[in-house]
């Protein structure tokens, strides 16, 4: 099921199937788990940053050491599958530390995005790329408050 060209499986991998020249490279990452209205706005905002779209998942067991024992929803599996459906997302990647700075690290993208629940001092990975983007949160959306309204 994940044998797309957008699904790669490590970072080596990754850096040979990107074409920089003459390309901005912008990336994310997340846990995505239950893909919502406010991830596909982030991602969709993105995207217009850039020219390829890199974005970083947390596996399953980053996420539960994350979010706790009850996340993710969905596997890793579904929750990649869902990201490369999407016509904005260029390259999905999992990860399985606590953040994703060595990916950053080696990836040094043109442009890195966090969403609006963050500050620019607390984003891993700032050191490597040229230009940080924090885009507004969508008011109302979160998995944990989808979880927890049982919608």
């Amino acid at each position: 099921m994940l044998n797309s060209k957008k699904h790669i499986t490590d970072v080596q991998q990754l850096l040979s199937n990107l074409d920089r020249e003459n390309k901005k490279i912008v990336f994310t990452n997340g846990c995505f788990d239950l893909l919502h209205k406010g991830h596909l706005h982030l991602l969709k905002e993105a995207k217009k940053l850039g020219d390829k779209l890199i974005v970083a998942i947390n596996n399953d067991a980053s996420v539960r050491k994350l979010k706790g024992e009850t996340r993710p929803i969905e596997t890793l599996e579904i929750r990649i599958e869902k990201l490369i459906a999407l016509d904005d997302v260029d390259y999905v990647i999992s990860f399985s530390e606590d953040t994703p700075i060595m990916l950053i690290e080696q990836i040094q993208p043109d442009i890195l995005v966090k969403g609006g629940d963050y500050k620019i001092d607390e984003i891993i990975g700032r050191q490597f790329a040229k230009k940080i983007t924090i885009i507004p949160l969508l008011s109302g959306f979160s998995t944990t408050k989808i979880i927890g309204e049982g919608k």
